[in-house]
């Protein structure tokens, strides 16, 4: 029978999506069949998953960590914000609908069946498995319907590891403060807590430790010191976005109000060769760059008239006319077009919207999302590249006539004439180590090629033996309760 154990969270970003994912790496070491779960998750930047769904990045990276592939069952119910009111719901791989937040709350009751499905459908397949809380249970203003944290954990009737992160100060508060608030019976599904980015040596806070014990009546798991190589896994917030100095050669990424899918950028911050500038709203695109690289977007329109009045697709031009390159995907793909056409009010009120006319192609934006895994070619360098989309809208024009990839043994992609400007949906180009050299040296990086993947992986390993140096795993394994059936 499979055993199940919820990480919960004292705040939003204190590390849980790394913990579990250490957790699920340490267990696999041990022959341990495990699998991450989240109930929600709120993020833009999501995994396409072998069933055809879409899941959020984190818990893609966690089933790597498990060594095992991500299924749509590990994130059943997946929010991908639109608005600042409203968000896409994925439910179980699949669009379910786009709401406004208090319509969301409604209809979470009808949602619960549905997450503890894909809940026992996983555990059938498991040993253990690690599930993931969202935010906060101390949000108490939301514990009525919730399924992300207590809700789900009584529902599933599952024992809680709550974690606090020190690095933001107050983690004493942080925790005891939870205790205090939750009503008794979630306070009692709490059995262990963990200290989280500490700065120094971790018995200086022994006595912190002990105070904490003494007020909640929690076991003290350990003490997790900060963990140093954590950016090189793929990031899952946009929060997480920074820029990365490094070699000569410049590539700027114009951050985009609802930006998705930005784990593109990952092999490219970590060569040592590139530097990477994230570019805020109201900075200038640099005029040094060889490379402008245009993110997706959950919403196209939206970024695109926030685009143009950051007045960057004035110097979008001026840097092509200095010889610069232009990569699109996706999102950006579209925006680089002459045109993006919503006739069915997708994205906002029915209606056609100019593009940035750098490429002479035309979108529309069509209900039925694509989803797919895909294997591809460059047609400049002869590389593989494996990678996955994830869009509305189909894009078609005279620059699809110089497609500079074929994907799936199709032409995709466009270029225009001068070949500066190209664009794609394919999203994971990048983490294919020889296609990346490749398209660094037609923009003058000579740098040394390195494997992302094999980057990833010992990045994995270091940050589950970081676990095991720290926490008491075994322990916090032992807590782990059986999944009664459904």
């Amino acid at each position: 029978m499979a055993k199940a154990i919820m990480i919960q969270g004292a705040g939003s970003n204190v590390g849980k999506s790394m913990i579990v994912a250490g957790l699920a790496r340490a267990a696999q070491r041990r022959g341990i069949a495990v699998a991450p779960f989240k109930p929600q998750n709120m993020s833009n930047n999501a995994a396409v998953t072998s069933d055809g769904g879409e899941i959020g990045r984190a818990q893609a990276l966690q089933a790597r960590a498990a060594g095992i592939a991500p299924h749509s069952d590990m994130n059943p119910v997946l929010l991908k914000p639109e608005t600042d009111t409203g968000a896409q719901v994925i439910v179980q791989g699949k669009r379910f609908a786009t709401l406004r937040a208090r319509d969301y709350g409604r209809a979470k009751a009808q949602l619960l069946p549905r997450v503890l499905e894909s809940f026992h459908r996983l555990s059938a397949r498991a040993d253990l498995v690690l599930i993931e809380g969202a935010g906060s249970p101390a949000e108490i203003n939301l514990r009525a319907g919730d399924i992300a944290n207590m809700g789900f954990a009584e529902a599933a009737d599952i024992p809680v590891v709550l974690v606090g992160d020190i690095d933001r100060g107050g983690v004493i508060a942080q925790l005891v403060g939870t205790h205090a608030i939750l009503p008794e019976a979630d306070r009692d599904r709490i059995k262990g807590f963990v200290i989280n980015k500490f700065r120094g040596d971790p018995a200086l806070f022994d006595e912190g430790v002990s105070q904490i014990v003494a007020r909640t009546g929690w076991a003290a798991l350990g003490v997790l010191p900060w963990f140093d190589a954590a950016w090189h896994l793929p990031g899952e917030d946009v929060l997480d976005l920074a820029s990365r100095p490094g070699g000569a050669l410049k590539i700027a990424v114009p951050q985009l109000g609802r930006m998705a899918n930005f784990d593109d950028l990952d092999p490219l911050s970590a060569d040592p060769g590139v530097s990477l500038e994230i570019i805020a709203p109201g900075r200038a695109l640099p005029g040094d760059a060889a490379l402008v690289l245009i993110l997706g977007t959950k919403n196209t329109i939206a970024d695109l008239a926030a685009f143009r009045a950051n007045g960057w697709d004035i110097d979008l031009q001026a840097h092509i006319r200095r010889g610069g390159h232009v990569l699109g995907i996706c999102g950006g793909y579209q925006m680089l077009g002459r045109e993006i056409a919503d006739p069915d009010g997708i994205e906002g009120p029915p209606g056609r919207t100019a593009g940035l006319g750098l490429l002479d192609v035309t979108t529309v934006m069509t209900p039925q999302k694509r989803l797919a895994l895909g294997e591809a070619r460059c047609r400049d360098s002869g590389h593989p590249v494996s990678g996955y989309e994830i869009h509305l809208g189909d894009t078609t024009g005279a620059d699809c006539a110089r497609p500079w990839l074929d994907l799936d043994g199709k032409p995709h992609g466009a270029s225009s004439q001068d070949g500066l400007v190209r664009g794609c949906y394919l999203h994971g180009l990048f983490a294919a180590d020889k296609f990346r050299a490749a398209f660094l040296r037609r923009l003058g990086h000579e740098g040394r090629a390195f494997s992302q993947q094999a980057r990833i992986e010992a990045t994995l390993d270091q940050l589950a033996g970081h676990l095991e140096t720290h926490l008491d795993i075994d322990r916090l394994f032992a807590l782990a309760a059986p999944v009664h059936g459904p």
